[in-house]
């Protein structure tokens, strides 16, 4: 049976891509890959095809295309995972999916003043007065689910959760940027930065060529 094909954008920059790949990667399901550069003169055309409103990523499975980042996690841990992308235990499966809803609807002012950019360290880079509320509600997130959910693993509900892969580029972002970190999201932001796709996808990211002058700040 053919494996899905995930399409992508620039790993370097595409914080969207990221959250499915991830996913796929931690849970090591079988797919193939496909990276559109974005902001190309040939984008479009090569997005067309997929129904996504030329946006990324899109998971092709068969005939079928499933676009929008939470939806093709929920399709990942629907098909490929026996479900096993949200938690078992019903309270921690309703806030997972709660904080990640939140991560998928909010927080516009830190997607735009911290764009994900995996070839650079940022340093002295002051967040908005927004942005530094935006940052303190997901380290309160992040610190209620380690609290209350996350005692049998090193992940915001112990074991690897999809809500785990959608605060992934928030993880890189924090420690792209250099914004102070302490305590639970400290450790929380490390266990991130080692986990071993995650070090595969920077590693791609670093040797990418293209640049896109909007996120390179």
């Amino acid at each position: 049976m053919p494996h899905p094909t995930l399409i992508i954008g620039n790993k370097n920059y595409s914080s969207w891509s990221l959250r499915p790949w991830i996913l796929l990667k931690h849970f090591q399901v079988p797919f193939e890959e496909k990276r559109v550069a974005l902001f190309t003169e040939t984008t479009d055309a090569e997005l067309k095809p997929y129904n996504s409103d030329l946006k990324v990523p899109v998971l092709q499975d068969g005939n079928l295309l499933i676009w929008d980042s939470l939806a093709i996690l929920e399709y990942i841990s629907e098909q490929y995972l026996d479900n096993r992308g949200w938690p078992d235990d019903p309270a921690a499966r309703a806030t997972a999916r709660s904080v990640s809803a939140e991560m998928h609807s909010s927080f516009p002012n830190v997607r735009g003043e911290f764009p994900m950019n995996c070839r650079k360290q940022f340093d002295n880079i002051q967040p908005s007065r927004e942005a530094e509320r935006e940052i303190r509600r997901i380290k309160a997130l992040w610190r209620e689910c380690r609290e209350q959910f996350g005692s049998g693993g090193e992940w915001l509900f112990g074991d690897y959760t999809i809500a785990d892969a959608m605060y992934a580029p928030i993880a890189l972002r924090l420690a792209g940027y250099s914004l102070p970190l302490e305590g639970i999201e400290r450790d929380y932001v490390e266990s991130v930065l080692k986990q071993p796709a995650i070090i595969e996808w920077i590693a791609a990211g670093k040797a990418e060529v293209e640049i896109i002058e909007e996120d390179e700040i």
